[in-house]
């Protein structure tokens, strides 16, 4: 690793936390946190690009060295936590269900799915939630895109050819703000903390970016942060800075 350097994984598009800004730069709440943690630890940030189809392989690339740090709207779970350690947790969000409310009024939530096809994304933790009311009858089929697909998703879904969409609300909130026959309908559906991830074995690496994050949150930054990008002041939202 070079220690002038603070190279940073990244899964685009997945706006607010990243998304491509002008001239091919990636801005978002991710790239603006990391570069005051880098700032913080006296390094220059490098974003590195993962495309990989199913999420979890942005923590193949980590083992590999291929980044420092994954920073990537994830949420830290059991299973993601085998394959990387996480510093503490800076949001906590939960996942949400957009649909077309032109076609289907009548779907307010989880409970209207009966008989409904859901899309998800590969490696994202709203797989194992769809999964599971696929497999208590409570929707009729999981529909999984790769992670790279998800405005293909969307497109189905505005089409027809999936009943619904279920993904992080920030996310969701954003992507819908130019489609509107597509609502988020409801919020919620999880309880999930977000992190950035090291390798397993860089305790080190991992205490300092939780020194640099208490630092941010002690002077206001990433409260400030929070209100720009991920809409946290947005009534109704279950998204927020921690």
């Amino acid at each position: 690793m070079d220690e002038g350097t603070l190279r940073v994984g990244s899964a685009l598009p997945d706006p607010p936390f990243e998304l491509d800004g002008q001239e091919g730069a990636a801005v978002g709440f991710d790239p603006a946190v990391l570069q005051a943690v880098a700032t913080a630890l006296g390094r220059e940030l490098v974003l590195v690009r993962d495309a990989a189809d199913d999420f979890d392989g942005i923590f193949a690339g980590l083992d590999r060295g291929d980044y420092d740090v994954v920073a990537s709207g994830a949420t830290i779970t059991e299973h993601r936590r085998t394959l990387a350690r996480f510093c503490r947790p800076y949001v906590r969000s939960g996942q949400s269900l957009v649909v077309d409310r032109e076609r289907n009024p009548d779907l307010h939530g989880v409970d209207d799915l009966v008989g409904r096809t859901v899309g998800v994304q590969h490696g994202n933790t709203s797989e194992p939630v769809a999964d599971d009311l696929a497999r208590t009858g409570r929707i009729a089929g999981v529909h999984r895109y790769a992670y790279r697909d998800i405005l293909t998703a969307l497109d189905d879904l505005a089409a027809g050819r999936i009943d619904a969409f279920m993904k992080l609300e920030p996310v969701m909130r954003w992507l819908t703000r130019d489609r509107p026959s597509l609502a988020v309908v409801q919020t919620g559906i999880t309880r999930e903390d977000l992190g950035v991830a090291v390798r397993r074995d860089d305790a080190g690496l991992a205490g300092r970016i939780d020194d640099a994050l208490d630092g941010l949150r002690a002077d206001g930054t990433l409260a400030r942060l929070g209100r720009q990008w991920l809409g946290t002041g947005e009534p109704g939202t279950t998204t927020s800075v921690v």
